[in-house]
């Protein structure tokens, strides 16, 4: 069994999961959240031997705010610490790469990719696949920038562990 941490950066949150896997499938979603950057370093120092990816900001052409910029900083701050802990080296993920590798469309948006992963993971269920609190699903308590980092997982590890391009 493998482990992998994910995360979706922003400029003062970042959205992660932490996903286990038997080398042919993501098999159960250990750990998710959107916290603070701060919280998430704490969250990497707890991570001892995962595989580590993050999404990688992409240019496409556009003006940016200084939130991007600020993104970017922490990124470099996760690598860093990664780096310095015990999480396997990272691997930059492009949102490009999500939608080839998750929907096989360079247009897909992010509602195809959360399809796309429904289907996969948690197909013919109600709900986004997120179950109740009673009967929880393979998405229960997925929002936001979580779905995003489990569309990092994913593609991490269809690229990096089953080798599909």
């Amino acid at each position: 069994m493998g482990r992998i941490l994910a995360i979706d950066p922003g400029d003062k949150q970042s959205g992660y999961v932490i996903v286990e896997h038997d080398g042919n499938e993501i098999t159960c979603v250990i750990d998710k959240g959107k916290v603070t950057n701060e919280d998430m370093m704490a969250i990497m120092s707890s991570c001892g031997n995962y595989d580590f990816a993050i999404e990688m900001i992409q240019s496409y052409g556009m003006p940016v705010g200084a939130s991007v910029f600020d993104t970017c900083v922490w990124i470099g701050r996760f690598i860093e610490h990664g780096l310095s802990g015990r999480l396997r080296p990272h691997r930059y993920i492009y949102r490009e790469e999500e939608r080839l590798t998750i929907c096989r469309s360079p247009k897909a948006k992010d509602a195809n990719i959360i399809q796309a992963l429904i289907d996969r993971f948690a197909p013919n269920t109600g709900n986004k696949g997120k179950g109740t609190k009673a009967e929880p699903g393979f998405f229960y308590g997925f929002k936001g920038d979580i779905w995003q980092a489990m569309g990092v997982a994913v593609t991490y590890f269809d690229i990096y562990i089953k080798g599909h391009k």
